[in-house]
This record gives structure tokens, C-alpha cells and sequence, in this order.
């Protein structure tokens, strides 16, 4: 009997649904026991320094996974806002090879340059998907963020470069780009990274590969695991455009040609219902640089005292 897969994945109550879209097609393209958690709103401490805290709500969840196992068998890790075509036991099969965690390969070099409306100048590596052997992982969160208190790192060389472990006996950069496809499709696709949040197909009409979410969501609505006022809740607590219920309905008899005057469509009524997408993010988001702000100010006062 083949060992249960399990995949925690890092979000926010905003994406919650996105979850469980994600969900559904890893299940659909497998016949391996899967078992999906969702890590919301865990008690993971703030460093001192608001420089080093979470770029999202949940970027250090990812290293409270081998706790949550308890330190245990494998596990993986995946972002909120991807979507599945191939069967996971392919990613979940990658061999160690003596290391504690598998994240990306280099990404193609003509997947790094992109120009595209909410996306950075430049793709970069990441561990948004994640293979992580527990049993040999002793994170404690606590510990983790102690370290930026105690500057043994920053944010950036903790999040991209994993300076926690040991780059060369610990680090397997095995992850195949297809399993992380960030912001692109093709044939041989295996996983597909919503990664520009601006253009996230539940905030956005605007994504070239959208359709690809919203076809999950019509199985989903068809076979009866998801239902529309799950969709509905989530459209009036402002999390999902109001659009969508539209885009679900009609989107899929309307030719490609046409899909751009169909998203002008979608934004006028975004905008007449004064949809503002990932309001909540944006929120934190200003008041972290706020508190950064304070955070810097105090710190050139306590220099000049101190000259």
C-alpha cells in the first residue's frame, strides 16, 4: 500500500476557496491517496524588525510544516493560488537522494523575462512547491524567527536562498519547472503558479490562462463539490470579483477572439460594484511599510543619541 500524500498548502482566508480548487484537481488526476491542509491563521510569531516579518499572511507557514507532521514521513508544500493537470505522485516521488527538501530547478531561461500587467521584471527562484523529508526537518517556527532577532539572516536569505540548511548536503534543486510553471501553459505543464496577484483569475479577468481555473470550477459546480453559494459568499465578503458568476456562466461559448471586449465587460461591472481586488492584502501591505517606516525613524533617532 502506497504511503498517503500529503500536501499542506500556505493561504489566507481570502483564498480559502482557491484551496480547495487546487484540491479538487490534484484529486482528479490521481488515484493515490491524497490529503490536503490548509494552513490558515497559524501562531507564528512577528520579528522585532518589521522588515523581516511575512510578505503575505502566510510566507513563513512553509516552515511549520515537520511540526505539524510530527516530524514524520514527507510532506509537500504548495501555494494557495495553483491549479493541477498531471498526477501529483509524479512530485511526490522525486527522490531525496540524501537531502531534507526538494524546491525548483533553474527556471528556463525564456520563462524569466516576462512582460505582463502585475508581474515582476523578472521570475525568480522559489519554494513555492515544496518536498520536504520531516522526519530529518527539526524546524520550530519559534527558533526561525528568532533568527532574524538575532540577525543569523535576513528575510530574502531565508525565503530564497534557504540559509537554514546546508546548500550542498540538504538542498535538492529537483523540482521541474513544469511542476511550478509560473504564469505559463503548455502542453507538457504539470502545474500551473497564479503567482501575479493582480491578475489571478478569482480577481481578475485579465489572466491569459484563466480559463484553465474556471474549467476546474465548471467540473466542480457540475459534480456538485463546489456550489454556487460557496462562489456567492465568497464574491460579498469582497474576496472574489463580482464578475465571476458572469464569466463562469458565459465565458466558455464566447470565441478567443473576442475574450478581450469580454473583459472589458467584466471590469466595468468590477468597477461599478467598487470591487478593489485582494483589499485585505493591500491593507497589511501599507500598514507593514508603516510600521517600517516607524521602525526606521526610531532607529535614526537612537543613532544621533548615540553620537
Amino acid at each position: 500500500m502506497s504511503e498517503r500524500i500529503r500536501v499542506y498548502v500556505g493561504t489566507d482566508r481570502s483564498q480559502l476557496l482557491a484551496v480547495k480548487v487546487l484540491e479538487h484537481s490534484i484529486k482528479r488526476h490521481t488515484k493515490r491517496d491524497v490529503e490536503v491542509y490548509p494552513m490558515l491563521d497559524l501562531p507564528i510569531p512577528k520579528p522585532k524588525d518589521p522588515r523581516q516579518g511575512q510578505r503575505t499572511g502566510f510566507s513563513f507557514s512553509r516552515f511549520c510544516i515537520p511540526e505539524l507532521a510530527g516530524y514524520s514521513g514527507k510532506a509537500l508544500y504548495l501555494d494557495a493560488d495553483m491549479l493541477v493537470f498531471k498526477d501529483i505522485a509524479s512530485l511526490w516521488d522525486i527522490p531525496f537522494d540524501g537531502a531534507k527538501v526538494i524546491i525548483q530547478e533553474e527556471i528556463p531561461r525564456d520563462r524569466q523575462q516576462i512582460a505582463k500587467h502585475g508581474a515582476p521584471p523578472q521570475r525568480v527562484k522559489q519554494c513555492s512547491v515544496m518536498l520536504l523529508d520531516c522526519d530529518r526537518l527539526d524546524w520550530k517556527i519559534e527558533q526561525i524567527i528568532d533568527g532574524f532577532d538575532t540577525n543569523k539572516y535576513n528575510y530574502e536569505k531565508l525565503m530564497y536562498e534557504l540559509c537554514i540548511l546546508d546548500d550542498q548536503k540538504d538542498i535538492k534543486y529537483g523540482v521541474p519547472f513544469e511542476w511550478n510553471s509560473l504564469e505559463y501553459y503548455d502542453k507538457k505543464t504539470c502545474l500551473i503558479h497564479y503567482t501575479d496577484m493582480a491578475t489571478q483569475p478569482w480577481v481578475s479577468s485579465r489572466n491569459k490562462y484563466g480559463y484553465l481555473w474556471f474549467n476546474e470550477v465548471r467540473l466542480m459546480l457540475k459534480n456538485g463539490s463546489l456550489t454556487m453559494k460557496e462562489i456567492e459568499k465568497e464574491i460579498k465578503l469582497g474576496y472574489f470579483r463580482p464578475s465571476l458568476l458572469r464569466e463562469i456562466k458565459y465565458t466558455k461559448f464566447v470565441p478567443q477572439i473576442f475574450q478581450p471586449f469580454l473583459a472589458n465587460w467584466h471590469e466595468s461591472l468590477d468597477k461599478g460594484k467598487e470591487y478593489k481586488p485582494h483589499k485585505e492584502v493591500y491593507k497589511a501591505k501599507k500598514k507593514r511599510k508603516q510600521a517600517i517606516q516607524a521602525y526606521e525613524e526610531a532607529l535614526q533617532k537612537q543613532e544621533k543619541v548615540t553620537k
